[in-house]
């Protein structure tokens, strides 16, 4: 016989009662719900009613992801009272915490979640990049996805905001301003940064947070005008990652005040001002909010990284079908993601067409385009300028850290065939074949409704970079964390684009794969890489020779057609030319060729195109292989050269190029006079 039961009272309290109907408790939230569970008898929670009870007063009151993981589980799924009471309130106090991300609260030693935290260090903007992070918390929070998918969690790291006074504060206290701005030497800028002193009541918050949380940890700027739709500065700062290793929490302190310092210091550097010299902004004008967040992965002893990285955006510009542009696009890589933010090697999907992948079509495609290395942070490393925690390994080094079960298959020499897995001896090839194929990982379907509830709830097409920890405990859930979501530019109107493989006299290029919407009429200069001449061991002299003729044509502030081979803007310069961004900026139109040795895949750089999108630069994807593609090398190798170097030429042209492209239909023309 109960002594005790729960009742519901509709939409008002929920109340527990003797059976004699005397009251002795009341609950009205969550907290005293929880306080009235931690204190009850045994046995009242002996009738399985009285869980239905608080199923039915948590959807009364709009708790509905709490009341359904309440109701299923029965009493005869504990083994005692005492372990269905700890259930009941790990449920709650769970529910609580969720409700709670994105809500950006004052750091404070004592209530930081290191699993869902969002706190502030200090006062004034939290810059852009953070901004993107409280959106995605509040994605996340608002459309139930953290336990959506069955064994994965879908999160946010948590993370610790430095805002802009506390930026303000070191550069004010140290005497910095006029200092960076009037220098023009980065290594004198950031020498300067790191002897400069820090305030003393931040870096006694900083000593509380790492106090708490000792996993390796990113320190990402967050600066004002980051991820804005129009300018997002994409990879133009700083980030820094640090084992965050060292034996005292002093030692610790000491390298996050010196990434922090890092940060700070890119503000200034020639990146910086280079880019910003294409924008309406003055450098006077940027201010730098702090990220710092623990890092997504692993640790498998001498290294730390997510098994799995990847950027996903919710418009493709480089579709095959039955893809279309509208299904986006996702780029995966083996370990952190400045694989691919910064153009190396990825495996590029479809989510709608998970198991369509160009780029497997054959062997040899298959063969060259396989990532061969990978980033991750070394845990005995000690932080340096450049480098800090991060470095390369040779993708060998992951199989034997048997983080490739989930994203590799095997190519065997002997057959000469490509089997799924990595049971076999042979080469690994990323396909991420366990997953796309066999269907033990929902990614393509995480990824197509985080990107539609991104596109919706930005109203614009958007792209999101993300990081994998699978579980290697078969117990506990693995994790699909959202580290960053930034809105892209809009295509406008039509553009009517009139194109006749039969007469092409009077063309120079024409693509249906390209970037961009619009007219072009006033370019007469066209700097371009001889596809006779070129070298590939050479393509880092050619980078600095785009680099010259860049800064020649913005001293006289005239924009050009830049003819580029291989992949634009990638880290690998045996796949194209290796520049970044700044060193191209003249350019108000693009097109990037194949090289006459090898096919290589359009470029994904998440950063490069960024970019490219967002100061509306026309770009010409050319594959000489795609009989649909024309560039007319004959016509501009022929033309009067007005100055060259080694590899790269400058035409300039008497009358103005005719540069249309239509977004829409995804093709542009470039026509001559």
């Amino acid at each position: 016989m109960r002594a005790f039961v729960f009742d519901y009272l509709g939409f008002g309290d929920f109340i527990f009662r003797k059976e004699n109907g005397e009251i002795i408790g009341r609950a009205s939230d969550l907290a005293s719900l929880r306080e009235m569970i931690e204190n009850i008898p045994a046995e009242s929670l002996h009738y399985h009613a009285d869980r239905n009870h608080i199923s039915n007063w948590l959807k009364a009151r709009r708790e509905f992801w709490l009341a359904y993981k309440l109701r299923p589980a029965k009493i005869s799924d504990y083994e005692n009272i005492d372990e269905l009471r700890e259930h009941l309130i790990s449920v709650m106090d769970l529910y609580t915490s969720m409700r709670s991300k994105g809500i950006l609260t004052d750091f404070n030693r004592a209530s930081f979640d290191p699993e869902f935290g969002f706190s502030k260090i200090g006062t004034g903007s939290i810059g852009g990049k953070a901004r993107g992070l409280s959106f995605l918390n509040l994605l996340v929070s608002i459309n139930g996805l953290f336990d959506k998918f069955e064994n994965v969690h879908i999160k946010v790291p948590s993370a610790v905001v430095l805002g802009t006074d506390v930026f303000d504060s070191f550069m004010n206290e140290n005497d910095l301003y006029t200092f960076a701005l009037d220098s023009q030497d980065d290594d004198n800028i950031i020498a300067s940064f790191l002897q400069a002193s820090f305030p003393p009541d931040i870096i006694e918050q900083l000593q509380a947070y790492l106090e708490i949380e000792q996993r390796p940890i990113a320190i990402r700027s967050s600066s004002l005008l980051e991820d804005s739709q129009y300018f997002p500065f994409a990879g133009i700062f700083h980030t820094v990652m640090l084992a965050n290793t060292q034996k005292t929490t002093a030692a610790r302190l000491a390298k996050l005040v010196e990434a922090i310092k890092l940060v700070f210091a890119s503000t200034y550097t020639s990146r910086a001002r280079n880019y910003m010299k294409h924008t309406s902004f003055r450098l006077e004008e940027e201010r730098m909010a702090v990220v710092i967040q623990h890092l997504v992965g692993n640790d498998y002893g001498e290294r730390f990284y997510p098994d799995i990285s990847g950027v996903a955006k919710s418009y493709n510009y480089y579709v095959v079908p039955p893809q279309k542009s509208e299904d986006g696009v996702a780029s995966i890589a083996v370990g952190f993601g400045k694989t691919v933010v910064e153009g190396g090697k990825t495996l590029n999907f479809c989510p709608a067409y998970p198991r369509h992948i160009p780029q497997l079509a054959t062997i040899d495609q298959a063969l060259y385009n396989n990532q061969v290395d990978f980033f991750a942070v070394d845990m005995h490393a000690i932080s340096r300028r450049t480098a800090d925690g991060i470095r390369t390994y040779p993708l060998h080094v992951a199989d034997s850290d048997g983080s490739l079960r989930y994203s590799a298959s095997t190519y065997s020499h002997d057959n000469a065939a490509i089997y799924d897995g990595v049971s076999r001896i042979g080469q690994r090839i990323v396909t991420l074949a366990p997953i796309l194929k066999q269907e033990i990982f929902p990614l393509p379907e995480i990824i197509d409704t985080i990107l539609k509830l991104g596109k919706a709830g930005m109203a614009n097409d958007i792209e999101i970079e993300f990081a994998m920890r699978l579980s290697q405990d078969p117990t506990q859930p693995h994790e699909f964390c959202l580290l960053q979501m930034r809105p892209v530019a809009h295509k406008n109107i039509e553009i009517e684009v009139n194109y006749s493989r039969e007469d092409t006299s009077n063309v120079l290029c024409y693509s249906d794969q390209v970037l961009g919407n619009g007219h072009i009429q006033k370019i007469k200069d066209i700097i371009f890489i001889d596809y006779e001449t070129f070298e590939r061991a050479k393509s880092t002299v050619a980078a600095e020779e785009i680099k010259h003729f860049n800064k020649l044509m913005a001293r006289s502030r005239r924009p050009y057609l830049l003819v580029t081979l291989g992949r634009l803007g990638s880290n690998d310069h045996w796949l194209g030319v290796p520049v970044h961004w700044e060193q191209i900026a003249g350019a108000k139109a693009i097109i990037e060729s194949g090289m006459k040795d090898i096919q290589v895949e359009p470029s994904q750089a998440s950063h490069f195109f960024q970019n490219v999108c967002s100061f509306k630069v026309g770009y010409f994807t050319v594959n000489p292989a795609n009989k649909n593609h024309f560039l007319n090398w004959k016509w501009l190798t022929e033309h009067p050269i007005k100055s060259k170097l080694q590899f790269v030429k400058h035409v300039e042209l008497k009358k103005a190029l005719d540069i249309r492209i239509c977004g829409k239909k995804d093709e542009g023309l470039i026509t001559f006079s």
